[in-house]
């Protein structure tokens, strides 16, 4: 059984950053995670994807957010339970919690803190008959590490950031050998100046846009070879290809934690914005998995709920003392030794 103060459920920046300003009160945490390393969402789907809006940083890689927070938190040292899934919490006589995964791991705190940002994640995939039998075969969901596809003939599909971000940042690293964008429409869901920068370089012969057009059938022995394309106007088209990579999106459901007594709301946990806490008394929800008026779904605000989350913990775990808020620029890091 691992004891601590506050159990995290999610590991990702938000969790981080919760272990940094409970740490902060003295409060140890322990974070449990489906995914096998720290980071979420920035560590398994865009570590190299730029974020814009993390005060400070005009940018940083996803990745790069990542380590910083596990140094921040460092300090505090927070105990990991990775590749595991959270399966149930059962509440105890002595007024704790236990969280068990879905390997049986149990762990005891009287306080829990959710934030396992939009739940379980699984691609959304073409209806392509014969894909699964490509995946891992040259068939990939999301761009894990773009090093892969170096020298490589790739094929992406899909209108959105994603598709637009990645295809340019495979053609302006010199990564792929050809790049091609396949998509259904001949206007796009991204950013304007993304779809523009795309234009650019098909206009300059260094992508190839082929719109109003969807890939449809997939060939290769073993691995993939080809892919087949439905154009509107020009009938079947087929282009070489090592890699196809279908960037439409992931569906989001909450898995186990729908079942956990918590109020929802169209897919997410229901707080109270006074400390972002559920309708069970001690677990609390932030960041993306949570919900209430006004929200936005942004790692900043992410930060800001954790901050309260803890204050009030802190309460409830030692409802005798008083929390004097204390700056960090007078006190400095106080770690746990």
């Amino acid at each position: 059984m691992v004891k601590t103060d506050i159990i995290i459920i999610g590991a990702g920046p938000v969790g981080l950053f919760t272990v940094f300003e409970a740490g902060l009160l003295k409060l140890r945490c322990h974070l449990i995670d489906s995914l096998p390393q720290p980071g979420g969402q920035c560590s398994e789907i865009y570590p190299k994807k730029p974020i814009y809006d993390i005060p400070g940083f005009p940018e940083i890689l996803a990745g790069e957010l990542i380590d910083n927070l596990m140094r921040q938190a460092a300090p505090f040292k927070p105990g990991f339970t990775l590749g595991e899934a959270a399966f149930s919490i059962e509440k105890t006589e002595e007024n704790a919690f236990i969280v068990t995964t879905v390997k049986g791991t149990q762990h005891s705190a009287p306080i829990i803190i959710i934030a396992g940002g939009l739940g379980v994640f699984e691609p959304r995939k073409p209806p392509i008959e014969n894909i699964e039998q490509y995946e891992d075969r040259g068939v990939e969901y999301i761009i894990k590490d773009p090093s892969m596809y170096q020298g490589k003939q790739c094929v992406l599909a899909g209108g959105g950031d994603s598709a637009l971000d990645w295809s340019i940042y495979l053609v302006e690293n010199a990564i792929a050998s050809k790049v091609t964008l396949v998509h259904r429409s001949a206007s796009f869901r991204g950013h304007l100046d993304s779809v523009q920068k795309v234009i650019d370089l098909s206009e300059q012969g260094r992508l190839e846009l082929i719109t109003e057009a969807e890939v449809t059938g997939l060939k290769g022995t073993g691995a993939l070879e080809k892919v087949l394309i439905n154009h509107q106007k020009l009938g079947e088209i087929h282009r070489e290809a090592d890699h196809f990579i279908p960037l439409f999106g992931l569906k989001p459901s909450l898995g186990p934690m729908a079942n956990w007594g918590l109020a929802l709301e169209k897919g997410a946990i229901k707080v109270n914005t006074l400390d972002y806490s559920t309708n069970v008394p001690g677990i609390y929800a932030v960041g993306d998995v949570n919900t209430y008026e006004n929200k936005l779904k942004l790692i900043l605000c992410g930060f800001h709920e954790g901050t309260m989350a803890v204050q009030s913990a802190f309460a409830r775990i030692y409802p005798e003392k008083k929390n004097v808020l204390k700056y960090t620029t007078v006190n400095g890091i106080q770690g746990f030794a």
